[in-house]
């Protein structure tokens, strides 16, 4: 496999001489195609900080991030509106779905942007909807459907130009335990059988237990990292409220 995420010796620093947060101290790993990766740490501990500067929201002070080969530290202005918008998934907390759009045209307005033909469009919004099942809710507002439907109307966004990773910050952080679970399954499902490229960041064990790897991350570093292997999703779960017990974290960083 080869990788489509490569953070090369990262640093991120903020304020000025007299007073300098170091968010970010170090940090270098791999993240391979068709991989479902999380982050976890304590809140303040840097990781979405690090999501920031690899979903190109934030930049970072020294090191370099490459995806798919791409050195993103180096891109800027129009080049990197167009790697963001092509090569990058993004799903968000809060949906940021558009509230005067319908759902289908929230999922096609990336494609509407790269000026794909409508009939294009329609084939793909379509394919999509089916595999996380929300073809009844195409023509609904968002102010219409529920927080899971939302939510997987944001993940159909995210992977309708088939980015080369999609980028998910407490994804499942809006939801309730139903709903989480629907999320959860649509996310294992895309990257199953479509070889969908994840990177979530979350507070959640049970959210988390559903990658390949997780890694860890304390006062700006890494921290441990632990992989699924051949071990059943509760078991991948108990080892991940271990490691979170280790961090220190209180109740609230685990469940």
């Amino acid at each position: 496999m080869s990788n489509i995420l490569e953070v090369k010796n990262i640093e991120k620093y903020y304020g000025n001489k007299s007073n300098l947060t170091k968010a970010i101290d170090n940090i270098s790993f791999n993240v391979q195609d068709g991989e479902f990766v999380g982050i976890m740490g304590a809140s303040g501990s840097g990781k979405t900080t690090l999501l920031n500067c690899i979903s190109t929201i934030d930049k970072v002070t020294s090191g370099h991030i490459l995806i798919n080969k791409e050195d993103i530290t180096k891109l800027k202005h129009n080049k990197l509106n167009k790697f963001r918008r092509e090569e990058l998934g993004f799903i968000f907390q809060d949906f940021n779905l558009l509230d005067t759009l319908t759902a289908y045209e929230n999922i096609a307005l990336a494609l509407t942007i790269q000026k794909v033909k409508p009939k294009e469009i329609e084939k793909r919004v379509e394919e999509i909807a089916q595999k996380l099942n929300i073809s009844a809710i195409l023509e609904k507002y968002p102010y219409q459907v529920s927080g899971g439907q939302k939510q997987r109307i944001a993940s159909a966004r995210a992977i309708i130009t088939n980015p080369k990773i999609v980028l998910a910050d407490e994804p499942t952080g809006a939801l309730d335990s139903k709903s989480a679970r629907q999320l959860l399954e649509s996310f294992e499902y895309l990257n199953e059988k479509l070889n969908t490229t994840f990177l979530v960041v979350t507070h959640d064990a049970f959210t988390a237990s559903y990658a390949d790897r997780i890694i860890f991350i304390k006062d700006g570093k890494i921290f441990t990292e632990i992989i699924k292997g051949d071990s059943s999703r509760k078991e991948f779960f108990e080892k991940i409220i271990e490691v979170q017990t280790l961090l220190g974290g209180d109740l609230n960083d685990v469940i």
